[in-house]
């Protein structure tokens, strides 16, 4: 019964000591600079950040309700600027469609998931372009 006694003792104590040891969880920093697809296929390219936040790049997506031939649209856009402990930051940007009289913005968050992989969560608005201010419901 002696001998077990310390081991016992040396056993909670590490346990006890592992459990009081800082938890190292990694810092990922979410970077909006690169191609980006989304699930319909769509594509954008987000050019370097100037030091401002400010981007600009180019939008091609898959999706038209135009009959219009689909071409790749410039897009601006402002990160809100970060630090170690924003690394998750939010963003806005606006795609000026070559191919049709409208205009979207996007706002949203880039996420870093538990296996570091970049995710884009945004929600966007459309405008179309219509002949009269009565018709301004379906724009």
């Amino acid at each position: 019964m002696v001998r077990v006694t310390p081991l016992l003792l040396v056993l909670s104590l590490a346990l006890v000591a592992s459990g009081l040891s800082p938890k190292k969880t990694p810092l990922f920093q979410c970077v909006l600079t690169g191609l980006w697809i989304n699930d319909l296929g769509s594509n954008m390219t987000i050019n370097a950040l100037n030091g401002k936040g400010e981007f600009s790049g180019s939008y091609h997506t898959a999706v038209t309700a135009t009959m219009n031939e689909i071409q790749v649209s410039p897009l601006q856009g402002a990160q809100h600027r970060t630090n170690q402990k924003k690394s998750q930051p939010t963003f806005g940007f606006t795609v000026n469609w070559s191919f049709s009289d409208s205009v979207t913005v996007f706002t949203g968050q880039c996420f870093v998931d538990k296996n570091g992989k970049e995710i884009l969560k945004t929600m966007w608005l459309l405008r179309s372009r219509v002949d009269d201010i009565k018709d301004d419901w379906k724009a």
